[in-house]
């Protein structure tokens, strides 16, 4: 097993489908694509790339630490309690533990990411 691990956003391998949770789901259909690229430490620390549709979901970490990276797209993203904050291509951010807020996804968005977890 190699120890260097390249994302290719362009042919990134076949992806995980998915939907919002019902729970967290605010606005709109968004429909997910995930690649997950690496898994270590018994997914304690994961990455890839991640893609969304437009809609608008609850965000919420718990003790999560997220990285993300915005590949393409056009995306807002609102912390309770403070203004919204737009986001695109070449955009990076850090989701910390404890976050809450709203994700909307106004143009489909595609994005690189590094979650680790407790």
């Amino acid at each position: 097993m190699s120890k260097l691990i390249i994302f290719d956003p362009e042919n990134p391998g076949t992806p995980r489908l998915s939907k919002a949770l019902p729970d967290r789901l605010i606005d709109g259909d968004p429909c997910y694509k995930t690649w997950e690229q690496d898994n270590v430490d018994n997914g304690r620390i994961r990455s890839g790339i991640w893609e969304a549709t437009p809609g608008a979901t609850r965000s919420i970490k718990g003790e999560t630490w997220e990285y993300c990276s915005i590949l393409s797209g056009l995306m807002e993203l609102t912390e309770d309690g403070k203004e919204p904050r737009r986001f695109a291509a070449g955009d990076t951010f850090i989701l910390r533990p404890g976050f809450v807020g709203t994700w909307r996804t106004i143009e489909t968005v595609r994005k690189l990411w590094v979650i680790v977890s407790p």
